[in-house]
């Protein structure tokens, strides 16, 4: 046996534990139909200088107004109210210092977005406003670990009539859905952590950049920095039929781009 072979050889155990840790959900997999051929307008499609800033009710009523999917965000109040809010902090939405998990939902909603009339807005009232519609994407956002958030809004989607998924970056929240909703469409949010300085030399994130956690959630989408499409493992999830959602397209040019390497596009500051 020759030394190119006996290396070859070495190599299948390492390449068949990486496939093993990527891979997506491969079995028993969702109807993910109602999901394609169709754009989402990231947190609504909004305008931070109008009268429909992101994660409002109006921009969410323009979204499906003008026949979009949606991009939303859920986290909890401190009072364990789902909220759609994007940020964990309230400085650039609404002026104010501190987290979204240190107010009430009553003290929340005294809060003018942007500085419009618009408020941040219950996950209960939103989902009553697109009443089914447009399909929805929704992030819970684990600034907080705990998967509370993702019990709380499954209450509240169980009775819901329309298409939804859930992505989230944090592993903790696919894997609640993997465990409690198996039927609904996950995805795992990603981006090549390892690039920036401020994710750099931290464990965590260089899991997430390859997507290293994929064995304990099994997504059946990846949704990935349309800048990161060259993400080795985001391609490989691909070929092994994951969808591959990008995120943040906000021009023609950038869609243009990328068009051919991902199958879902959220979009925003231009019309798809």
């Amino acid at each position: 046996m020759t030394k190119s072979v006996r290396t070859l050889l070495s190599l299948i155990p390492c390449i068949g534990g990486y496939l093993f840790l990527v891979a997506p959900r491969m079995t028993h997999r969702p109807d993910r139909t109602p999901f394609c051929g169709v754009f989402y307008a990231h947190r609504g499609l909004f305008d931070n200088h109008s009268d429909a800033p992101e994660n409002s009710i109006p921009a969410f009523r323009r979204a499906v107004e003008a026949g979009y999917g949606i991009e939303l965000d859920v986290q909890l109040s401190k009072d364990g109210i789902p909220v759609v809010f994007h940020d964990a902090g309230l400085k650039r939405m609404c002026g104010v210092d501190g987290n979204v998990w240190e107010y009430t939902l009553e003290e929340l909603q005294n809060l003018r977005l942007a500085g419009s009339a618009a408020r941040i807005p219950t996950f209960a009232d939103v989902l009553a406003a697109v009443d089914g519609k447009v399909p929805l994407i929704v992030e819970y956002k684990l600034d907080v670990v705990s998967t509370k958030v993702c019990e709380l809004g499954n209450e509240l989607l169980k009775d819901y009539r329309g298409p939804y998924c859930i992505e989230s970056f944090h592993p903790l929240a696919l894997r609640w859905y993997r465990r409690h909703r198996p039927e609904i469409m996950r995805g795992q949010l990603g981006m090549d952590f390892w690039k920036e300085k401020e994710y750099r030399g931290k464990t965590q994130y260089l899991l997430l950049s390859f997507l290293l956690t994929n064995f304990l959630t099994r997504p059946d989408f990846i949704a990935f920095n349309h800048t990161d499409a060259r993400n080795l493992s985001r391609r490989v999830c691909r070929r092994l039929g994951a969808l591959s959602a990008a995120w943040t397209i906000r021009s023609r040019k950038q869609y243009e781009h990328v068009k051919d390497e991902f199958d879902l596009f959220i979009f925003d500051s231009f019309r798809m």
